[in-house]
């Protein structure tokens, strides 16, 4: 029988998807002295010690910034998430994002909860104070959704069954995204032009160089007078000087985010919840099944699924002995590798390889054992990340 895999566990991981990973061939648990893989939430990972011994890392969540990304790809190690495992629960939220400001949400309940209930004129004050916080209804307003993800989508088509007018932006919308945008989006052609003809705006795009301060000084000015602004991305997309000016200028109505922070913290005209986005049972349970699943496979057939740093890869088994291989994307890797496998007598049974920015990853399935000197002939070749055998157990 194969040796267990181990997997070390650095946060709470829900149960249901800790089950996929079945103890005949997985050892789970919080300290592992050489895990084979990591499996992560929110822990930060970029002052870990990651031992030599780790294949891979699973985020049970679709951000990896708590995720030293670049370091573990010069090892040739992937980095597995679960992008629109959360979508649902970031979609309910981000409504009630727009509804806690668009009714005054906040401020009524602060002002009910400091009523005394002993107080005879209790429900005078409660009619007479009401006015202040009458709000406006989202139908007929208009909602710009920047990032049209799974999570962007699923906003805009609440928005629209709640009646609003809905403008989006993506300018890197993927295929499978295009066709589950509703048809009744009217397609923006940049941020400025969202942010312009939008009463509300949400955020939905990962956290990336070109994506940090995406909504900053020289574009929230062209903001609609009072809008809101709602940010349940990641905090750094918003540049919270550039917003809190606005808000003190009353040139933005409100800022809903996911993100407290000193800056932020107290503002009258701030709604700041506590990471929510992904709290929910529906969500975390949905997360670890999905990052485990793809964990799984790729520790016993090296398949790639959504990893941020690999190309996606799926290749069904057509023999018992497999060999994968990460490599740096550069000319006639392929031809090396085959060379190699000629040499040893290794017939090629199949092979695939695929590429992602400066990575490269290849799978090939041969017809006969792999000897130990083939492998280590592969991974000596300059390029080569990582080289792992995977045979089937008889």
């Amino acid at each position: 029988m194969a040796e267990k895999f181990r997997i070390q566990v650095l946060n709470q991981i829900s149960p249901l998807g800790l089950k996929r990973l079945p103890g005949e061939r997985y050892a789970v648990a919080k300290e592992q002295a050489q895990p084979d893989a990591i499996l992560v939430r929110s822990a930060d990972m970029h002052k870990l010690d990651i031992p030599a011994s780790v294949l891979a890392i699973g985020r049970a969540g679709a951000g990896t910034n708590n995720i030293p990304v670049p370091a573990l790809s010069a090892r040739g190690v992937p980095v597995f998430n679960a992008p629109g495992a959360n979508a649902n629960a970031v979609k309910e939220l981000v409504i009630a994002g727009m509804l806690l400001a668009s009714r005054n949400l906040r401020d009524a309940l602060a002002f009910v909860a400091a009523l005394d209930p002993a107080d005879p004129d209790m429900e005078k004050k409660v009619e007479d104070g009401k006015k202040t916080y009458a709000g406006i209804e989202l139908a007929g307003h208009t909602l710009g959704v920047i990032g049209l993800g799974q999570i962007g989508c699923l906003v805009a088509d609440a928005a629209i069954k709640l009646g609003m007018e809905v403008h989006g932006f993506d300018p890197e919308i993927t295929i499978d995204a295009a066709w589950r945008l509703p048809a009744q989006v009217k397609r923006a052609n940049s941020v400025v032009e969202v942010l312009r003809s939008a009463d509300f705006v949400s955020l939905h795009v990962p956290l990336l160089p070109n994506t940090r301060d995406l909504v900053n000084a020289g574009n929230v000015e062209q903001m609609k007078s009072g809008a809101v602004l709602l940010n349940f991305s990641r905090d750094g997309v918003v540049s919270e000087a550039a917003v809190l000016q606005a808000l003190d200028a009353k040139k933005l109505g409100a800022y809903v985010c996911d993100f407290p922070s000193p800056a932020v913290n107290r503002h009258p005209r701030v709604i700041a919840l506590p990471h929510l986005g992904a709290s929910t049972a529906e969500a975390e349970e949905n997360c670890a099944v999905m990052v485990a699943d793809q964990l799984r496979d790729y520790l016993e057939h090296g398949n790639v699924r959504n990893a941020v740093n690999f190309p996606n890869l799926v290749l069904p088994r057509e023999s018992n002995y497999r060999v994968a291989i990460a490599n740096a994307n550069v000319p006639n890797m392929l031809g090396q590798i085959s060379t190699v496998m000629a040499k040893a007598g290794l017939n090629i049974h199949t092979m695939m390889n695929k590429s992602k920015a400066d990575m490269a990853y290849t799978v090939v399935d041969v017809d006969s054992t792999v000897p130990r000197q083939t492998i280590d002939a592969i991974a000596a070749i300059a390029g080569v990340l990582m080289v792992r055998y995977l045979p089937l157990e008889a």
